[in-house]
C-alpha cells in the first residue's frame, strides 16, 4: 500500500527507468542497444526504456527510423502529427523536446507549435500542413474523419501519406505512453550514451 512517502525505487536515471550503462548491458540489450544508434545514430528519449525489452526494441526501432528518413510526410508535417499526439497523452519530455523540434527543424512557426500541443486551434496556409492538422486532430479526439475530409486527405497527401500520419499517430502515442509510464519529466536527460 503506497503510504505517500517517497522510495527509492521511484527514481532512475530516465524518470523511473533505471538505465543500464552500456558496459554493463547483457548481451541482447547491448545488441538493441547498438542497432538503434545504428539507425537513429543516437538512442534517444524512450528508446532509452525500449532497451529494458530487447527484442520489441529491435522490432519498433525501425518504425521511429523510417520516419526520420523514409516517409512520405515532409518534416513539418511529422511535427504537426507528432505535437498533436504528444499534447493529447501530456507527455512532458516529448511535449519538451517536439516544441523544439517542431519551431527549429519543422519550420512551423512556435505560435503554431504551441496551439498544436495545447490542443487549440491553429491553421497553415500549406494545404497539405493542413490536411495533416486536421486529420490528426480528428484522429486524436476520437472523431469520425468526415467522407469529405478523407476525400481531400486522398487528394492531397494520399492513401500513403493518410497510412503514415494514422501509423506516425500510433508510434507517438506508444512514446508517449512510455514516457508517462515511467514519469519522464521535460528535463530528463538519462546517462550518456557510450561506446
Amino acid at each position: 500500500m503506497f503510504d505517500g512517502s517517497p522510495d527509492p525505487a521511484d527514481f532512475g536515471t530516465f524518470g523511473r527507468y533505471v538505465e543500464t550503462p552500456a558496459d554493463e548491458m547483457s548481451p541482447e540489450m547491448r545488441d538493441a542497444y547498438e542497432y538503434t544508434r545504428q539507425l537513429r545514430g543516437v538512442v534517444p528519449g524512450p528508446h532509452k526504456i525500449w532497451l529494458a525489452n530487447p527484442a520489441l526494441a529491435k522490432a519498433i526501432v525501425p518504425t521511429g527510423a523510417y520516419f526520420q528518413k523514409d516517409s512520405s510526410l515532409s518534416k513539418a508535417e511529422i511535427e504537426i502529427v507528432t505535437n498533436v499526439v504528444t499534447g493529447r497523452w501530456l507527455a512532458a519530455y516529448a511535449n519538451y523536446e517536439h516544441e523544439k523540434i517542431g519551431a527549429l527543424l519543422g519550420g512551423l512557426e512556435p505560435q503554431q507549435v504551441e496551439a498544436l500541443i495545447a490542443g487549440l486551434p491553429t491553421s497553415f496556409d500549406d494545404p497539405r500542413r493542413q490536411i495533416v492538422y486536421e486529420l490528426a486532430s480528428t484522429l486524436v479526439q476520437p472523431r469520425v474523419v468526415p467522407v469529405g475530409m478523407y476525400r481531400r486527405a486522398v487528394a492531397t497527401i494520399g492513401a500513403a501519406g493518410i497510412v503514415d500520419v494514422t501509423v506516425l499517430m500510433g508510434w507517438f502515442t506508444g512514446v508517449s505512453l512510455t514516457l508517462a509510464a515511467f514519469d519522464v519529466p521535460s528535463n530528463a536527460t538519462g546517462l550518456k550514451e557510450q561506446e
